[in-house]
Parts: structure tokens; C-alpha cells; sequence
């Protein structure tokens, strides 16, 4: 797979930008704040339908303009598509496949597959459990692109089910204040038993809709381990195995996002593989995501969020028996993004055609040894494409095209 031609109008810095792309390797070489990291980000863009930079569609339209518009021409094998996305902050976003309007945005996700590596990355290692959780959902979709789709329903009922828990821990509130109501019986007679009623209904969908997604991410972790371990020891040689488990509320009691230490994370409490959840007690994930719900939902009440479900799960990286996560140097919470993307770009490969690599300023970020692996095991790639401040930001495994950017133009010198 690769990109032929990427047309930009009115996104980012870009009111127009047109380029004709070819296999192999691209640079697009540039001082800073210039514009390069635009126009990788365009094709990320295209291919998951959010950037890697914001979280919002806003920044992505050019100042002045109301709308952007990303047009790439892909190859794929003997085959060529022609995806356009319309972007509209504030409104549902267009999509037009070989110049035909789709219903759906979403319906064209897929037809272009990267794998993004950006200084942002560190993230994956050092941040939140949201970063790791969107890298299992992008790639899942990636894979998949119907879980667009799954992803899609379970944030709406999950936004649903929070704003009826909202409503029910005010009126809660409210209660106790005038009545001192402390049980759910209380709390009905108080008038807000029709709450309840409503929150089993949201219950059954957002077990339904969990399960699809939580499986999947399950069985995507086991495909992950292997190659994850690979690839961090392509780049660290010597360095204590990587290792991946995936946590859930399932087990930790909705507190994987607050409170939870990462020594208790990398052990075996909290942490489970694919048959662990799918068989432990004859039970199916959507049989047991329904009653944790209900176990916890005195605690719901109370705080007015939805505290079980996989948007409150977490990867776990570990470096031999410790967490990468408070453990690991600068170097090796590096080598361990790295390492997942680079798993990433295997898996895809695997499930037929290269995806498109595209290393957005990363090279200046690491040491020359890491430069030089990471750049030996990209270079076969169909096609890459690099963004760096000078020229000597790119490894020499790495030369190709390259275009200069500067001062809102694109030029291609090579």
C-alpha cells in the first residue's frame, strides 16, 4: 500500500497544497513550525479519522476557513481509491469515495492504513491509560474497521448511561439531604425509581456492546505479546523483556483509572488473558460485565460516573518483573513506544500489505544507536515517509525523495 497524491485545502497552515507521492522513502525536511508535521497528519487523519496532535477536529481547519478537505489517492496491489474527507468541526464530517459521497464517514476508514510514530508517542509509556487504550482501539479498527463502528455505540451509551447516573447522584444527593435516604429503596421512594429502571436498560447495552470490545482488545494483546517482545529487543538489546497484560474492571473494581498502583498492575491480580475472561466461572464477558455493573452500582450512585467497562481498562507494560511505568529510563520508555508501533506495523503487514510508516519527527529524539535499528527495520517498508528539521535528521538507511518545507510552501528538491 501506498499514497500516489495528497490534496489539502484550508487544513492546518495549508489554504492549498497538492503532491504527487511514490514508494519508498519521502522526507519532508524543514524548520520547525513550518508545516511538515501537517501534512503526515492529514494521512493519519484519513486513515483513523482523528489526529495524533489534538483531540478536537477545530485546530485541524485552516484560521478563517469553516471547513478543511483531505483528498489521497491510495494504491493498493493493482488497485486505486480515490478517499476525500470533508472536515466540519461542530458538525458530522463528509466522505466521498472515488468522488461518490458514503453515508458514513466511518465508511471509508480502512482504505488507508498507517502506523504513526511521533515524539507524542512517549505517551504509550509514560501517560495516562487513555493513551494506551486508543492504541488498541485505532489499531483494532485498523484491523477491523467495523469496530469503528462497536467503538462508536459503546461511547453513546456510555455517554447516555453517564448523564442518567449524573441525574440519579443529584437527586440522590437531594434526598439525603431532605429525608437522610441511605439504601436504593430510599432513594426510589423518593421518587427516582424510574432512574433505576432505565440505568438495568443502558446496563444491558453497555455489557453488550463492552463485551464485542473488550474481547477484541483481549485477543489483539495476545497477538501483540510476541511481537511487542521482538521488537523491544531489536532495539534494546540486552534490556529486560518486554511484556504486555491487559487489566480490567472486571477485577480491580472500576478503579483502573484512579488509584491503582502500577506494582499491583504488573502482577497477576488485575490481569488477564483471553481464555481467563472468556471461560473463568462458565461465565460469557457480556455475563460478567452485567453483574460487576451491578456490584458496583451503590458506588455509581454515589459518584455519578460509570465506573466498570473497558473505557476505564489499562494495558500494562512491563520491563522484566517491573512496570515500565514509574521504572523504566527515558531510553527505555522510547524503545517500548516504539516497540508498539513497530508490533503494530507487523500485525497489519501480517493481515496482507504494508501499511504506510510515517515517522514524524522521531529520529531527532533518539540516540544514534536506537536511529540507526529503528531506521534498519523500517527501510524495507513500501513506503515511508519522514519529517526532521535538517537533513541530517535522516539516517542515511533512510534517503529518498525529499521535499523542503518552508514558510507555507512544499518543494520538492530530490
Amino acid at each position: 500500500m501506498h499514497v500516489a497524491h495528497l490534496s489539502l485545502t484550508d487544513f492546518r497552515s495549508y489554504a492549498s497544497v497538492e503532491l504527487g507521492l511514490e514508494p519508498g522513502v519521502t522526507a519532508f525536511v524543514g524548520p520547525n513550525g513550518q508545516g511538515k508535521t501537517n501534512l503526515v497528519e492529514a494521512l493519519g487523519y484519513v486513515a483513523t479519522h482523528s489526529s495524533h496532535r489534538v483531540s478536537s477536529d477545530a485546530p485541524l481547519v485552516r484560521r478563517g476557513a469553516t471547513r478543511a478537505i483531505v483528498r489521497c489517492a491510495v494504491h493498493r496491489e493493482d488497485r486505486r481509491a480515490l478517499v476525500e474527507l470533508e472536515i466540519n468541526p461542530g458538525r458530522a464530517n463528509r466522505a466521498r469515495l472515488n468522488r461518490s459521497p458514503v453515508s458514513r464517514a466511518r465508511d471509508v476508514v480502512g482504505l488507508l492504513r498507517t502506523v504513526l510514530f511521533a515524539p507524542e508517542d512517549l505517551s504509550l509509556s509514560k501517560g495516562d491509560p487513555a493513551e494506551r487504550r486508543r492504541f488498541l482501539d485505532d489499531l483494532l479498527v485498523a484491523r477491523t474497521p467495523r469496530f469503528a463502528g462497536v467503538r462508536a455505540d459503546y461511547d453513546r451509551v456510555l455517554k447516555q448511561r453517564g448523564a442518567l447516573l449524573r441525574t440519579a447522584a443529584q437527586a440522590r444527593r437531594g434526598s439525603r439531604s431532605a429525608r437522610r435516604a441511605e439504601s436504593d429503596t430510599a432513594f426510589a421512594a423518593a421518587g427516582a425509581g424510574d432512574v433505576l429502571s432505565t440505568l438495568e436498560v443502558w446496563d444491558a447495552h453497555l455489557a453488550r456492546h463492552g463485551a464485542e470490545l473488550l474481547r477484541a482488545r483481549l485477543e489483539l494483546v495476545e497477538a501483540l505479546r510476541p511481537l511487542v517482545a521482538g521488537a523491544y529487543s531489536a532495539l534494546a538489546p540486552g534490556s529486560d523483556p518486554a511484556t504486555l497484560a491487559y487489566r480490567s474492571t472486571l477485577s480491580t473494581g472500576g478503579d483502573t483509572d484512579e488509584g491503582v498502583s502500577e506494582d499491583e498492575a504488573a502482577g497477576e491480580r488485575g490481569s488477564f488473558d483471553t481464555q481467563t475472561l472468556s471461560t473463568d466461572l462458565g461465565k460469557t464477558l457480556e455475563e460478567r460485565l452485567r453483574e460487576r455493573l451491578l456490584e458496583v452500582r451503590p458506588a455509581e450512585l454515589e459518584r455519578g460516573v460509570t465506573l466498570v467497562g473497558p473505557h476505564r481498562d489499562d494495558l500494562i507494560l512491563g520491563l522484566g518483573d517491573l512496570p515500565a511505568r514509574g521504572y523504566a529510563s527515558h531510553g527505555e520508555s522510547w524503545s517500548f513506544a516504539l516497540a508498539l508501533r513497530l508490533a503494530a506495523y507487523d500485525l497489519l503487514r501480517a493481515d496482507g500489505g504494508d501499511p504506510v510508516l510515517i515517522l514524524d519527527d522521531v529520529f531527532a529524539e533518539l540516540d544514534s544507536q536506537r536511529r540507526r535499528r529503528l531506521a534498519e527495520i523500517v527501510a524495507p517498508a513500501e513506503q515511508v515517509l519522514i519529517t526532521a528539521a535538517v537533513p541530517d535528521d535522516v539516517p542515511a538507511e533512510l534517503v529518498g525523495g525529499r521535499f523542503d518545507v518552508a514558510e507555507g510552501s512544499v518543494t520538492r528538491v530530490r
